[in-house]
């Protein structure tokens, strides 16, 4: 398709209230949102408004370890459970993709593929999963575990994880009821498939209770960028949400993993790539950049330390000078992208530990664009073109101020572009993301 024909995709990530770290110390912000769940269904509507795709919603699995003074200063994003959270979501809107994170190092594959058939089936084909294999010690030891299994090793068990749940959501094909009351037939047992499945990690013999999900599959969602995520990506994503700091780092990023969809049989088009952005809008750039600065200046020195070294794998910081040079870090089993992103912003940019925690506190790593909605759009526009992405999974710094900004200044200017849409055309998610229903296996 000619670039001038594709348009943007668009994810909403909503946590808490909001992604920078101290966006519930600002003057404007009620904490308190994070709890109530009538806070996150406007969150969700007010992007519904704006056409998104789709909301998506990370997740871990509990309360990092650490001093109990230090934690309590930092905001705890994932007080709900994101697959209960979303079915509720799923009668409060119409249209909008509901993209939950679950993990598939801690739940079996048919307790995943039964949850989300479900959520597809209430919401009426707008399901995704984001599929994570859990990178930290304290997730492990949640599940008694004394630390986390190998990187490579949860990528590989992914894989076949991912070939489970496929098998299990075809277990009955589409229309399967015939509820015959005369030949006292319930259903066309010709349509069920048991999955009989040997493998190195799983072994099963089962079928889901339900039809096939009205997407076939609900959209398969991933976000690691190591090479191994890349991998597990170009066998079974169809939707890749990532962080880069750079347009080079991006191109580079996009290139390769639409390339690697090539050696599995895939066309380039089977999967888009989504980085995330956190935008901070003004009148101005100057008003813009006075915003921003606003919520760095809320930064606590602990608590920016604190989410640098759990980025870092729960690399200990403490014992190096705030104003010394980055010091050398390895990724040991935890997350390999993210913590090459930091080593490498540190070492172009020749940062100390405390700016690179003031980089990393307000997206995590993904980028921060601060100005005018035009610049904002002239961003996204660029990194769209230039094939550094197919959209964009947008971070609100604070909720629901940011995203409000967003959806009323930066949307209606990507429309007048021509690179959004300017109604939903579809229902399902795979409709907005003009992805097609795969086929049944059987």
């Amino acid at each position: 398709m000619a670039n001038e024909r594709r348009q943007l995709h668009l994810g909403a990530f909503l946590q808490g209230v909001g992604h920078h770290i101290a966006a519930w110390r600002h003057p404007d912000v009620d904490p308190a949102d994070a709890t109530r769940y009538g806070a996150i269904r406007e969150q969700a509507r007010l992007a519904e408004r704006g056409l998104f795709d789709a909301v998506f919603f990370a997740d871990t699995l509990g309360v990092p370890d650490g001093p109990p003074e230090v934690l309590a200063k930092g905001a705890l994003p994932y007080g709900f459970e994101p697959l209960t959270l979303l079915s509720a979501l799923a009668g409060d809107t119409e249209r909008i993709g509901l993209v939950a994170t679950v993990s598939t190092s801690y739940l079996a594959p048919f307790h995943l593929a039964r949850k989300f058939a479900s959520l597809d089936h209430l919401s009426g084909g707008r399901a995704g999963w984001n599929l994570v294999t859990s990178g930290t010690d304290w997730e492990a030891r949640a599940f008694g575990l004394e630390q986390q299994t190998p990187h490579a090793e949860r990528y590989r068990r992914a894989r076949e994880y991912v070939d489970v749940v496929k098998g299990l959501w075809d277990s009955l094909g589409d229309d399967p009821y015939l509820f015959d009351k005369d030949s006292g037939n319930y259903f066309d047992a010709a349509r069920l498939n048991f999955l009989d499945h040997r493998g190195e990690f799983f072994r099963l013999r089962a079928a889901l209770q339900s039809a096939r999900p009205p997407q076939g599959y609900p959209v398969l969602v991933q976000a690691g960028s190591s090479d191994d995520g890349q991998e597990l990506a170009a066998a079974t994503a169809e939707l890749v949400f990532t962080a880069q700091q750079t347009l080079a780092d991006a191109q580079r990023f996009y290139r390769g993993l639409k390339d690697r969809l090539e050696a599995h049989g895939r066309p380039r088009d089977a999967l888009k790539v989504l980085p995330g952005v956190l935008p901070v809008l003004g009148a101005s750039e100057a008003e813009a950049r006075e915003k921003f600065e606003q919520l760095q200046s809320l930064i606590d020195p602990a608590i920016g330390l604190g989410l640098l070294s759990a980025l870092l794998g729960n690399t200990d910081l403490t014992r190096y000078p705030l104003d010394a040079p980055f010091p050398e870090i390895s990724a040991g089993e935890g997350w390999h992208s993210r913590v090459q992103l930091f080593v490498d912003l540190a070492r172009r940019e020749k940062l100390t530990i405390r700016q690179v925690y003031e980089r990393a506190a307000g997206a995590r790593g993904h980028r921060v664009v601060v100005g005018t909605a035009t610049q904002v759009a002239d961003e996204l526009e660029s990194w769209f073109r230039n094939e550094a992405a197919d959209g964009f999974n947008v971070l609100a710094p604070t909720l629901p101020h940011g995203l409000r900004d967003f959806v009323d200044q930066v949307i209606p200017e990507l429309q007048r572009r021509g690179l959004f849409r300017t109604a939903y055309t579809g229902r399902t998610l795979r409709e907005h993301l003009g992805l097609p229903r795969p086929p049944s296996s059987h």
